[in-house]
This record gives C-alpha cells, sequence and structure tokens, in this order.
C-alpha cells in the first residue's frame, strides 16, 4: 500500500509539474505568428512572405533553443547578445527586402513591440485627439513603472 501511495504521489506531483510549465512554441509557431502578423499589417507579397518566413525561422529557431538552454543551465548574458545581434541582422534583412512605405511601417511595428505594445489591444484615439509620445528615459522609465 505504502509504494501505490508513493507512486501515486509520484505521478501527481510530476503532472502538476507539467500542467504548471507552459508549452513552449516551435521555431514554426513563433515564425508564422510573426509573418502573419506582418502579412496583415504589410500587405506582403507571397515573395516577401517566403523570403521573410526563412528569416523569422532562423530568428525562432536561436530564440528556443536560447530558452530551452536557459532553463536548463541559466542565464548567460554571451548568449543573449547573440540573439540581439541576430535581432538585429534579421530586422535589416527583413527591410532590405520590404518596399520604401512598407519598410515605414515595419519600423513602426519593431518599435511597439520593444515598447510592449499589442497591436490588437490598441487603445483608438477620440477624433481630434493625439496620442502622447514619452520619448528617450522618461518613456522607458514610465514604461517600468507600468505606466502609458
Amino acid at each position: 500500500m505504502k509504494k501505490f501511495l508513493s507512486a501515486l504521489f509520484l505521478f501527481t506531483t510530476i503532472a502538476i509539474s507539467a500542467l504548471a510549465q507552459p508549452k513552449m512554441p516551435t521555431p514554426e509557431e513563433l515564425a508564422k505568428k510573426n509573418v502573419d502578423e506582418l502579412e496583415t499589417r504589410l500587405k506582403l507579397t507571397s515573395t516577401q512572405k517566403g523570403v521573410i518566413y526563412n528569416y523569422a525561422y532562423n530568428m525562432a529557431k536561436e530564440q528556443v533553443a536560447l530558452m530551452k538552454k536557459q532553463q536548463a543551465t541559466g542565464y548567460d548574458d554571451e548568449e543573449v547578445t547573440k540573439i540581439y545581434r541576430l535581432s538585429n541582422e534579421t530586422n535589416k534583412n527583413i527591410k532590405a527586402v520590404l518596399k520604401p512605405e512598407q519598410a515605414l511601417e515595419y519600423d513602426k511595428i519593431i518599435e511597439e513591440r520593444l515598447a510592449g505594445i499589442d497591436p490588437k489591444k490598441k487603445k483608438k484615439k477620440r477624433k481630434g485627439e493625439e496620442e502622447e509620445k514619452v520619448v528617450g528615459i522618461e518613456g522607458l522609465k514610465s514604461v517600468k513603472a507600468g505606466q502609458p
């Protein structure tokens, strides 16, 4: 009976820990989500979409590998720096594929992502009302403090 209870306890513990950890997305899922958003906002051609998907997939593959490595061994500054460099290179490559007007909109998308703005939850402005922008270090401070 003790073995049964021990096994039941162990199984319950494993099941709870498995449920507590969210499923890590695959590189394919991350790349598809990214490209789908870009396709909607930038009106990409099929050629642009294919090329951008390849860039996004390579970036997502590196991000997932870093997340797995961090879960296993902890945080590593060098790896994070490598991801930032790859992200900058990926953004540069994506912009090279875009038309000038698409590149301007892409810059806005990147700014929104860096600021943590969800395009689906964008607050609608009233007629004649402009969005107040806080720039520089004050903008960073207000985001950290939880203020919009």
